[in-house]
């Protein structure tokens, strides 16, 4: 399976967003949505701001693919729905130590809609 490098994890790191293009199902990608992402280990999740109402996170759910964007990153990926309530926990708590200007926004990434819309990025 690929991984991330440690140079991809710093990167988004520092932004803490990136741009993903879910694959639609005639296999062209969506115009690219700009997203908080967070990490937990060498894994990265994100979440849909509008819970399972995101465009962007229902074309990523049902097709599983796509593409991402981060400063010099750019990698196709394979998106998978995360339904662990453990994991989902920490993911809460990661979103919830993201930066302080960006505060206003964490209820609604850690609320019950956001939290089903959890999606793991996994490079291909």
């Amino acid at each position: 399976m690929t991984q991330w490098t440690s140079d991809q994890l710093t990167t988004v790191e520092r932004t803490g967003e990136l741009h993903i293009q879910p694959q639609s199902a005639d296999g062209r990608l969506r115009t690219p949505t700009t997203i908080w992402a967070v990490r937990d280990g060498d894994d990265w999740f994100v979440r849909s701001y509008n819970g399972p109402d995101g465009a962007w996170w229902r074309a990523a759910k049902s097709g599983g693919s796509g593409h991402i964007r981060c400063g010099a990153v750019e990698r196709d990926v394979t998106s998978t729905h995360v339904t662990d309530p453990a994991l989902n926990d920490l993911i809460d708590r990661a979103y919830r130590t993201k930066d302080a200007a960006a505060s206003a926004y964490v209820p609604a990434m850690t609320a019950d809609g956001a939290r089903a819309t959890t999606l793991k990025l996994t490079p291909r």
